[in-house]
């Protein structure tokens, strides 16, 4: 099942452990909706929720070098 679409917002997905750290960097950050249009061009049919959150957990670093987020 794929949950992740253009209408979710980030905000409301319910991450886990480390992917729930990045969800709330990238919200403290004001760029949930730059997550949004970065998802949309990586996973055009959207994708799952262990998906997202494991692209959350996994790929932070990717994350917040294209949304421009620096992290000391």
């Amino acid at each position: 099942m794929k949950v992740f679409k253009e209408n979710m917002k980030l905000r409301s997905f319910n991450a886990w452990g480390r992917g729930l750290d990045t969800k709330n960097i990238i919200l403290d950050n004001n760029k949930g909706d730059d997550f949004g249009f970065l998802i949309e061009d990586l996973y055009p049919d959207g994708l799952s929720e262990t998906e997202l959150n494991d692209f959350l957990w996994f790929e932070d670093d990717f994350i917040f070098e294209n949304l421009n987020i620096n992290i000391e």
